[in-house]
């Protein structure tokens, strides 16, 4: 073996190894031995640098040869993209097409992966066009490449169009098409890609384990995946040394709410990485057992020495979803002092959270202060915005960050219109909606149809937003025609909303909640006969609905009531309070029990003394205790699971008159900001 040969053979293997000490010394070497223009040698040291995160040095090296070829290129796009550096490779792959050097099929999968990698299709469709032209598109390095970079821009029929056309199909082309089906949703494709590929003799991998795994979690399919688990425990597959395997294990039985077999799973792995801390946390965060959840992250934090953002990102979502700002406000300061606190998700994720806890001028300085803003920062910022009925502000917010060059995708149209449908805005609705059905980028989905019904409804147009869902070329589905059946609901149109009713029962004859929206209809036009005739149907398939919750953050203490709760230590106080409330109210207000409210209430309670303990009116009673009754002025903040009932809505508007105060509810559709007698939400939601 010549001395060259053995220079070679060594910088291959401290790239394979990433032995950079060791690569710096062989490179010294070369160097010294006067191969320091050998193109071979420098394609080496390239491909070294690069796979050992020196891209800088990668640069370098590629700078100063007097010849390139395309390994030369390729091995730099390979370093960029390594690093993360996606914008780098491709501006790379352009800078080769102006160098007379050819590209090959590693080049061509390497810049696929950089444009999936950045979201960019147009470009990846153009890379696509060059690798038919010049006939390296059914190579499998690039056809695999092919797939991944449509599904990861969202063109999933792309992606599948292309796996169903290649002549040949090896593990990564299965393995891609079942991971895109699983992360653009589609559980069910995935799963049955993974029963083909193994009729078809393809024996599947760690990764094609992981993204079925991940598939039968997204669906709720434990069987499916307990199957798996046990396929893997019969074969000897090593779970508790294999983190990421083990940890689509845990993540499944969690997203299931099979919490003990996630912590048996995740006891049992020997190292431990954020993927299997995240999944466990997650688990438990989703199935509201809060204090469970604080405990794991205090553990995550003392058995590593770096929490990622998307943990960080886990738990300000925790916070978020339940209200928690004092909470959140403490993890907010958690971030500050750790890198991963720097990453734009965990930004977002804090915005969010002082949005969702209604604080929106913390939210609104955090956003200002962000060096950085994406796609998802903007959207954030106006679904906050849409939730708390301030929809001119959306609207300008929507139209100032096309200003600042972000393109508003899918999710921020949705946001927008949301907003729009929350503060009545009608006309504005209209218009970006015919702005997204003639985007030639963005297609409207059902979600975006759903939020015209809801817009159109709101304004009594109910015949155009039936019209509407007519002649859409989507199917409807059970949202859609929900929410135009609130809308007959709200305008009391019994005819529209029988149809639509029977629509649903035909669609979903299990879901309590299309048979609650009916008996409310005909119970609030005196069609006793019918709405008895509903409610029996429901007690006799056993239907019930989630129960209502709501809670109140006092002194930093989190207070859970849920409708006629008991529990609480001060509950014979807090019924003397609301007692002094309606007594007031009545003389002062003219309230009485809107019994009307308590057969479409979500707690389903009819009487009056029943109307009484209904969540909301529980925590704010506590509220009140706390607070003191008589002292004017301040702001009480509750939060519900559910929609906030006719009754309670119009016992707070009056209680906010008398008492001087402000009262600031988020329920499942919105934030209510009571005041002086008067909603926010102007008394549609």
């Amino acid at each position: 073996m010549s001395e060259r040969q053995r220079l070679a053979k060594l910088l291959r293997s401290c790239a394979r190894n990433l032995l950079l000490d060791h690569g710096l010394q062989v490179h010294a070497a070369v160097l010294n031995m006067g191969f320091g223009f050998d193109l071979i040698m420098n394609n080496d040291l390239i491909d070294m640098y690069g796979k050992c995160s020196r891209v800088d040095l990668a640069r370098a090296v590629f700078d100063r040869m007097l010849e390139r070829n395309v390994v030369s290129w390729t091995s730099l796009m390979c370093g960029y993209l390594l690093e993360g550096n996606a914008k780098g490779a491709l501006s790379l792959l352009c800078e080769m097409g102006h160098s007379g050097v050819k590209p090959n099929e590693f080049t061509f999968s390497t810049g696929l992966k950089a444009c999936g990698v950045l979201g960019l299709v147009e470009n990846g469709m153009q890379i696509h066009g060059m690798c038919v032209r010049s006939g390296f598109v059914w190579i499998p390095v690039v056809g695999n490449a092919t797939i991944d970079m449509y599904s990861r821009c969202g063109k999933i029929d792309m992606a599948e169009q292309m796996f169903n056309n290649m002549p040949f199909r090896n593990l990564v082309s299965w393995n891609a098409m079942i991971t895109g089906h699983s992360n653009e949703g589609n559980g069910r494709k995935s799963l049955v890609l993974f029963q083909r590929m193994q009729e078809q003799g393809e024996a599947p991998d760690e990764f094609t384990f992981t993204s079925t795994l991940k598939a039968c979690g997204a669906l709720g399919a434990l069987h499916g995946g307990t199957q798996i688990h046990a396929y893997l425990i019969t074969k000897g597959f090593p779970i508790s040394t294999r983190n990421i395997i083990a940890g689509a294990i845990v993540d499944l039985y969690a997203k299931c709410g099979y919490l003990f077999e996630a912590q048996k799973v995740f006891d049992r792995i020997e190292q431990k990485n954020v993927i299997s801390w995240s999944a466990l946390i997650q688990g438990f965060a989703q199935e509201g057992q809060l204090l469970e959840t604080m405990d794991l992250f205090r553990r995550l934090r003392e058995s590593i020495s770096k929490v990622d953002g998307f943990v960080l990102s886990i738990m300000m979502g925790v916070f978020a979803d339940l209200a928690l700002a004092e909470q959140g406000k403490q993890m907010h300061c958690y971030t500050l002092k750790v890198s991963s606190g720097l990453d734009i998700s965990v930004a977002n994720a804090i915005v969010d959270m002082y949005l969702k806890c209604g604080l929106t001028e913390e939210a609104e300085r955090l956003f200002s202060e962000m060096r950085v803003r994406n796609v998802v920062s903007w959207t954030v910022m106006i679904t906050g915005y849409g939730k708390h009925g301030l929809g001119e502000k959306a609207i300008h917010l929507f139209n100032r960050m096309q200003l600042e060059g972000i393109e508003p995708d899918e999710v921020t149209y949705l946001a927008l219109l949301s907003a729009c449908s929350h503060s009545g805005l009608t006309r504005e609705s209209r218009e970006y909606f015919s702005r997204l059905c003639t985007n030639h980028k963005l297609k409207p989905n059902i979600e975006h149809y759903a939020c015209m019904v809801d817009i159109l409804g709101r304004a009594g147009q109910l015949e155009e937003a039936k019209n509407l869902i007519g002649n859409m070329k989507l199917k409807p589905n059970e949202g859609i025609w929900q929410t135009l059946l609130s809308a007959c609901r709200i305008h009391g149109n019994v005819e529209t909303g029988r149809e639509v009713g029977e629509i649903l029962f035909r669609m979903d004859s299990d879901n309590p909640v299309n048979y609650v929206m009916m008996s409310n209809i005909y119970a609030e036009a005196g069609f006793w006969k019918e709405c008895e005739r509903v409610r029996k149907l429901v007690k006799t398939k056993g239907l019930k609905k989630e129960a209502g919750q709501s809670w109140v953050e006092i002194d930093k203490e989190v207070h859970f009531f849920y409708g006629g709760d008991d529990t609480h230590p001060l509950t014979e106080k807090i019924h003397e309070v609301l007692k002094e409330m309606e007594r007031r109210m009545k003389e002062e207000t003219d309230y009485a029990y809107g019994l009307r409210f308590a057969l479409h209430d979500v707690e389903e309670e009819s009487k009056e003394e029943n109307l009484r303990v209904h969540s909301e009116k529980l925590a704010i009673g506590l509220a009140l205790i706390c607070n003191g009754v008589g002292k004017e002025g301040g702001v009480i903040r509750v939060f519900k699971n559910l929609r906030v009932c006719g009754d309670c809505h119009e016992f707070i508007k009056g209680i906010s008159k008398i008492l001087k105060k402000v009262f600031v509810v988020r329920d499942a559709n919105r934030f209510h900001k009571f005041e002086d007698g008067l909603c926010s939400c102007k008394d549609y939601w």
